[in-house]
């Protein structure tokens, strides 16, 4: 459940894009947000994956082993897609046509994600979580940061026929 919807009431299509990732996570893992517990170091899947994730250790949330390079690409790069679409902030979330395009246009260069909502604990001195705002690049299974960003959004309109 997103955080502005839990705490207040407040309903927008940014609530869906955070189920999505949430979802999203879920299924990339294989472990549900609810199956987490006392006998689990972290509290939820949210903080279990961002840790990981500021580790540059996210591919460990899988069985890579059985992944070869590209497969591992698109894994890190779903995580990548999970972790903007549950943001804690609505407006730092993208919209549901932005997430189709990154899902589907794999050049799309996507922006670092900001800690998740319903976050607890974990390290906030590592260097992803320092560079907010650069994009990043998948190279094997590391993350690349670069550090050419442009704050100019860019739009794409794919006309469909009637």
């Amino acid at each position: 459940m997103a955080p502005e919807y839990a705490l207040s009431g407040n309903v927008s299509p940014k609530i869906d894009v955070f189920s999505y990732g949430i979802l999203v996570l879920e299924i990339i893992t294989g472990r549900k947000n609810s199956s987490y517990d006392e006998s689990n170091k972290a509290v939820n899947l949210l903080t279990d994956v961002w840790n990981c994730w500021t580790k540059g250790k996210a591919l460990q949330l899988v069985n890579h082993s059985a992944l070869d390079e590209n497969s591992r690409r698109n894994v890190l790069r779903g995580i990548h897609i999970g972790l903007l679409c549950v943001q804690e902030h609505p407006d730092d979330r993208p919209s549901i046509s932005s997430v189709v395009i990154m899902l589907t246009r794999s050049r799309v260069k996507l922006q670092q994600p900001q800690q998740p909502a319903f976050y607890f604990g974990g390290d906030s001195s590592s260097v992803l979580e320092q560079h907010v705002n650069r994009n990043c690049i998948y190279e094997g299974s590391d993350v690349i940061v670069e550090e050419n960003f442009s704050v100019n959004d860019v739009t794409n309109t794919d006309p469909y026929p009637r």
